[in-house]
């Protein structure tokens, strides 16, 4: 059983799903986090972005081998994302290497343009996988069974959560895990550690747990389920 975690810069993705992450790889999930930048541009003062890409690579890496994942991250620019069919292949070629049956990503709508983009290859890199009229490094085609969305500070504007899925067994991962992160613990502009420990107990305070993500239906699905993701185990 294979998942993908796909965020627009290496930390998104463990952000807002790490702990479910975690929760699967213990259950013996195969995980995967794709980054389809680094997220460079918001290298601290005085820091080449390049030394910073680096940088954040290796904490991507960190991060996921503590939540039991392996970590991708493609070569393109942070800020500079479009939305083309050579970006949407190349995903759906990963697709299709990895064999995933989910795909949690961004939330359709946000102030990060980025985030934005990323959910939008991911819906065309779903169908491109399925499809065997597309032609993508010689490799079988491969459906997925749903995509998610999941929660981020920058991604709020109609999102309301889905699924609320119990994570407090994985949640000292997952904050071990965003520690690895140089901008979760020492960004001046937002307090991403605190908001997300702080947001992992509001969840788990409505979905009756100690810790909790949510994740958001694709396409139009509204089926409330707490607890767990539709066809994962319990």
């Amino acid at each position: 059983m294979r998942m993908m975690i796909v965020g627009a810069h290496c930390g998104d993705g463990e952000l807002q799903a790490g702990a479910i992450a975690h929760k699967y790889a213990k259950a013996g999930w195969h995980v995967t986090f794709l980054h389809l930048t680094a997220g460079e541009k918001g290298a601290p003062a005085q820091m080449d972005v390049n030394v910073y890409r680096d940088q954040k690579i290796r904490e991507a890496e960190q991060a996921a081998a503590i939540l039991g994942g392996n970590s991708i991250t493609l070569s393109h620019r942070d800020a500079e994302l479009t939305f083309n069919e050579e970006i949407c292949k190349e995903v759906a070629a990963i697709f299709r290497r990895e064999k995933p049956e989910f795909v949690i990503t961004h939330w359709e709508n946000s102030m990060h343009p980025d985030h934005a983009l990323c959910q939008r290859i991911v819906q065309d890199a779903w169908l491109k996988a399925a499809l065997p009229g597309f032609e993508l490094d010689g490799l079988p085609p491969h459906g997925l069974k749903r995509v998610f969305h999941s929660e981020n500070w920058e991604d709020m504007e109609g999102y309301e959560p889905d699924i609320y899925v119990d994570v407090s067994e994985s949640f000292k991962a997952y904050l071990e895990a965003i520690s690895c992160y140089d901008f979760v613990m020492n960004s001046s502009s937002f307090r991403y550690y605190d908001y997300y420990k702080a947001l992992g107990t509001v969840r788990g305070c409505l979905a009756r747990a100690t810790y909790a993500q949510t994740l958001k239906n694709s396409r139009g699905l509204h089926v409330r389920k707490e607890g767990t993701i539709p066809g994962f185990p319990v």
